[in-house]
């Protein structure tokens, strides 16, 4: 007996989803919430690694702080490590957008301005990272997603790039055309690093909001939450706003 013609025509697509799956691609899951919220960005952003939990990591502490009895928030995870906006760029519509999320927050820079061993510049320009930054939100804003950016939190200050000079230096640019591009597309904007800055200058020691000067442990965690907070709130009761007039 053949095989029915459309267990053939189906195969490929069990394929192609076997393949995803292997790769670590998002599954989509029906929304069961009022809103979903994305947190895109790298290692910062995925949070968990040795001595912090995903109980503490900031996407689960907004999630908490987010819902409440009338409204049902979840945050879902888009971070990976080592990851610049270029890359973050090129995996938008198979990991982001598929999800069809109602608000994603953004915050790379750390790893776009960072000075490698052997190198003299940072891994992608300024020029670049704006570049790509602007179609990050440009290809959300055509899917009518609401867009946050955020800048990214200060290194400590023993950190080293591989000038043999503190990250901040180079970082400090990227941080100046995030808060630019919010400004020109008229965006929220989170600005951790300048809250970093601020508090270090207050004399906090950031060493002991990080777990190696550069990752958030669950002090730096709690720091970016209660950050996230005064400008998410506003976003997300205007979504449920709007979303209770259309009915």
């Amino acid at each position: 007996m053949s095989r029915p013609r459309f267990l053939c025509l189906f195969t490929p697509l069990l394929l192609l989803m076997s393949i995803a799956s292997c790769q670590g691609e998002p599954t989509y899951k029906e929304k069961t919430t009022d809103v979903r919220v994305i947190v895109l960005g790298d290692s910062i952003t995925k949070g968990v690694r040795t001595g912090v939990a995903a109980d503490e990591i900031y996407q689960y502490l907004v999630e908490q702080k987010l819902s409440t009895p009338e409204r049902t928030v979840e945050v879902l995870n888009e971070g990976i490590g080592g990851e610049r906006t270029d890359q973050a760029l090129a995996r938008l519509d198979r990991t982001v957008i598929f999800q069809k999320p109602d608000i994603v927050t953004i915050m790379y820079g750390t790893n776009d301005s960072y000075v490698d061993s052997g190198k003299q510049a940072s891994r992608l320009t300024v020029a670049e990272y704006r570049s790509n930054l602007k179609e990050i939100v440009n290809r959300l804003q055509n899917e009518r997603i609401q867009v946050v950016l955020m800048t990214s939190p200060r290194w400590g200050a023993p950190a080293k790039n591989g000038l043999s000079e503190n990250p901040n230096l180079k970082l400090e640019p990227f941080v100046e055309a995030c808060r630019a591009v919010a400004e020109e597309m008229q965006l929220p904007l989170v600005d951790h690093y300048q809250h970093w800055k601020e508090a270090e200058s207050e004399g906090a020691n950031l060493s002991n909001w990080t777990t190696d000067e550069c990752h958030p442990n669950a002090a730096g965690h709690q720091q970016l939450a209660d950050v996230m907070m005064p400008v998410l709130e506003p976003v997300v009761k205007s979504l449920k706003m709007d979303a209770a007039k259309a009915e």
